[in-house]
């Protein structure tokens, strides 16, 4: 059982930073967009895995990538047909600040905070992000639209302040209109 799950209706979430007690969505029943089950999609998605020692991060990945994110049920199918306790399954997933333990949006928005992006305005431009989507850092749009967070650094200094948008560097001056694109369903292109 993950750290601080109560019954089995429950699972964790981890949203900035903090562990947070969320009922469950459906847990094994939860029906996914192919019309099997979460666990009977799971069990899929990790039966080449089973047998094999050092997949885990590959498989936790796997399962990211077809749900967006890592349901408690999926990571306790993960664990049995592993062969490894939920506790070290967690302990992995919690490490990587890539694996998620809540849904999240289509697309991702970071706000870059480092050094250069400060000195170049960024808390301006996270406050224009923040109103733009109608969400704080951290926070993901009710329809799963958006994922806006911050993060240290992206490399790209001499474009401070740097916005990414889906992994893709974006200027600040073209933010406003490749937010507006994506809403519109064209991916950010004009």
């Amino acid at each position: 059982m993950l750290p601080g799950a109560g019954e089995s209706n429950y699972h964790i979430s981890y949203n900035s930073r903090l562990l947070v007690n969320r009922l469950s969505e459906g847990g094994e029943n939860l029906v996914t967009e192919c019309g099997t089950t979460l666990l009977e999609r799971t069990r899929g998605i990790v039966a080449p895995y089973a047998g094999r020692e050092g997949m885990l991060v590959h498989a936790l990945q796997d399962v990211q990538g077809v749900f967006g994110y890592l349901p408690e049920d999926a990571l306790r199918v993960l664990a049995e047909e592993l062969g490894v306790s939920l506790s070290h399954i967690w302990g992995v997933a919690s490490f990587y600040d890539r694996f998620h333990f809540i849904r999240r949006g289509r697309n991702t928005v970071r706000v870059c905070t480092g050094t250069a992006c400060q000195v170049q305005g960024s808390r301006n431009v996270l406050q224009q992000v923040e109103k733009l989507l109608g969400l704080r850092n951290g926070e993901t749009s009710p329809d799963f639209s958006f994922t806006l967070e911050t993060v240290n650094c992206v490399g790209c200094c001499g474009l401070a302040p740097v916005v990414t948008v889906n992994n893709e560097v974006v200027p600040a001056p073209e933010m406003e209109r490749v937010l507006a694109d994506l809403r519109k369903g064209n991916g950010g292109n004009d």
